[in-house]
């Protein structure tokens, strides 16, 4: 690293994520700063902070590889919607570290789903890049990520494991997000052929937790299967920002299920809900849930609560608390990545520091 007391970080993206981790990044004891790329041109040439509406904080948002490179940063954060492979390319190549929230754990759902367009496997050219430059790659998040870390470290005092699920179980109405719920369908009739393949398409970096999670079980899964349910709106809903007809998708309940000899072993339940008034309708618990089969059983609830005295009152605000519990797990990871060998690393891979947060003194 060059500096030796605070980690150098270039971030990619100021979107819902990107927006939050700007001045997280600031109060962070680890890391500095550096620099911001954008790739929406009137953001080129502005002050980082007042891009995202926390005042001048001395660092201008550029627009090319070449200006990451030439600030020559220890680590890359990326937290665009989807990942941006031909920069992780050139990134890496160049000795830059990346840690990224966008699409990726293990590289199954990448390498299956969206070949390079080179015709190689994505993970093959990003371990070729990491190689060339020295450089280490990871992916995490809330989900997938720390939830997947919480479901394998709920097993440590288990015998004879039969089942591992983890289950996200949110009300997503405060992610306000036109384009995510577009994507996978919300507000279309529920019997609209597209919904299934959308479905898939957007959320099938699921499979990777459930690999990640067999990873570390020493777990030999046979295949990943998908299934889910639909709810339809039982009438005409108006969040505001996004409306919701009667008769169209207004929640889900989404498992990707390792499989093991026809059995589910390890698996991942998305249960999400923009409205209660769907049939059916899933018991939303607000939290994610880790539940274990085996000697003994285990129940377990992740919940999350906002700071003392924080302003709920405006939706942007419940909001940012998602987006604080998406980008920390890989802010606190940073200083990890960069002391680990190179390479293509996971969660299964990093020292048990690498998921602690940091204490305000």
């Amino acid at each position: 690293m060059t500096t030796p007391e605070r980690v150098r970080v270039f971030q990619v993206a100021t979107g819902n994520l990107g927006t939050e981790m700007i001045d997280r990044i600031r109060h962070h004891p680890d890391l500095e700063l550096v620099g911001l790329h954008c790739y929406t041109p009137d953001k080129i040439g502005r002050d980082a902070g007042e891009i995202v509406g926390i005042g001048p904080v001395g660092v201008i948002a550029t627009g090319t590889v070449e200006e990451i490179i030439a600030a020559r940063p220890d680590v890359l954060t990326f937290h665009g919607v989807f990942p941006d492979e031909d920069l992780y390319v050139q990134v890496l190549e160049a000795g830059i570290n990346i840690v990224t929230t966008a699409d990726w754990i293990t590289g199954f759902h990448r390498d299956t789903n969206h070949p390079h367009h080179s015709g190689r496997k994505v993970s093959e050219v990003i371990a070729e890049a990491c190689a060339k430059g020295g450089a280490t790659f990871y992916g995490t998040g809330m989900n997938p990520g720390l939830a997947q870390i919480l479901g394998i470290v709920h097993t440590a005092d288990v015998a004879e494991i039969e089942n591992v699920t983890v289950t996200e179980s949110v009300d997503v109405s405060c992610h306000h997000s036109v384009d995510t719920w577009k994507a996978v369908g919300y507000g279309l009739p529920v019997d609209d052929p597209s919904i299934p393949d959308s479905l898939y398409k957007y959320t099938a970096v699921f499979a990777d937790s459930v690999y990640l999670m067999a990873d570390a079980f020493d777990l030999e899964l046979d295949e990943v299967t998908f299934s889910y349910e639909l709810g339809a709106c039982t009438k005409d809903v108006d969040l505001g920002w996004y409306q919701l007809p009667a008769g169209s998708l207004g929640g889900s309940c989404i498992k990707y299920q390792g499989m093991v000899d026809g059995v589910p072993r390890v698996e991942s339940h998305l249960e999400w809900q923009m409205t209660p008034h769907t049939d059916p309708s899933w018991n939303i618990q607000a939290c994610y849930i880790t539940q274990v089969t085996g000697d003994p059983n285990i129940y377990s609830k992740h919940m999350i609560f906002p700071r003392k005295g924080f302003d709920l009152s405006k939706p942007e605000n419940f909001a940012s608390i998602g987006m604080t519990v998406t980008g920390l797990p890989a802010l606190n990871s940073i200083r990890s990545v960069v002391a680990a060998p190179p390479g293509i690393v996971t969660s299964a891979d990093l020292p048990l520091r690498s998921f602690a947060g940091r204490f305000k003194l």
